[in-house]
């Protein structure tokens, strides 16, 4: 198939600095985590082994060993640093990550009771061994609801000044919390006012796990939007969003141009 003749949205290639597509595994079994790897690797930026599912899997090495082999980084989902750190154990953390040979670290407060600031220092203190990617909003929906804006726009510049590589934008796996509301409706204001703001968007990550959320950012911020929470099996999904080969986007950019029926008004 001649793909040259269609007019396709630009893409960002691997190392990219944007368009980042991170995937969360939530202990998917082995044998099915290296089928979509080998499939996708040149789509996947980032893997996020989710909630505390490295602390029980038995199949931990194995699925590192498979994205070493294809120079994909992981690192370990925020909540895990946060259970560490509400039992006092933050320097055991870090030797965690630095034992499993993690390039990245999150740093969130999604649920336990831990001050921006206080954020930030942890974010300063893990840049110096790690990429860090910091996480604002929380896992609870109505607390997120009633973050203010402004609060949300301050926060990622404290993150971001303190040495986060980026700031995700909290969603959660379902996509039904943070910068969502309850019933996974974007929360449109909020996210005007993150642009209008002046955040540089390439050093934002908005966790969009469904694919009307995906579309939602692909359409506003282009195909080069850095997107996470992305489940395993919509990785290739997903990429034909960012390119506009599916209905969701198919009109979505300049360069497509429309059908001929539509062209003369039909």
């Amino acid at each position: 198939m001649n793909t040259n003749a269609l007019a396709l949205p630009e893409r960002a290639v691997k190392p990219r600095s944007r368009g980042l597509t991170l995937v969360i595994d939530n202990g998917v079994p082995p044998r099915y985590f290296e089928d979509v790897i080998e499939g996708a690797s040149q789509l996947i930026d980032v893997v996020k082994f989710g909630w505390g599912t490295s602390v029980v899997s038995d199949m931990l090495d194995r699925k590192i060993a498979c994205l070493n082999e294809r120079g994909i980084a992981y690192y370990f989902g925020g909540t895990l640093f946060e259970k560490f750190l509400a039992q006092g154990q933050v320097e055991a953390y870090r030797d965690y990550c630095q034992r499993y040979g993690c390039q990245y670290v999150e740093i969130s407060n999604g649920t336990i009771a831990l001050s921006n600031s206080d954020k930030a220092s942890h974010i300063r203190s893990f840049a110096q061994d790690f990429h860090v990617l910091s996480e604002v909003g929380y896992k609870d929906s109505d607390r997120s609801l009633k973050l203010h804006p402004g609060q949300w726009i301050d926060y990622i510049h404290e993150d971001l000044d303190a040495g986060a590589e980026r700031v995700i934008t909290e969603a959660r796996e379902s996509g039904t919390s943070g910068i969502f509301r309850p019933d996974g409706e974007v929360r449109y204001g909020l996210i005007e006012q993150m642009l209008a703001s002046g955040l540089d968007t390439s050093r934002l990550i908005f966790e969009a796990p469904r694919k009307d959320q995906q579309t939602y950012f692909i359409r506003r911020l282009g195909s080069n939007v850095n997107l996470a929470n992305i489940a395993p099996a919509d990785v290739i999904g997903l990429e034909t969003l960012r390119l506009g080969l599916r209905s969701d986007t198919l009109l979505a950019f300049d360069d497509v141009p429309q059908c001929a029926a539509e062209r003369q008004g039909a």
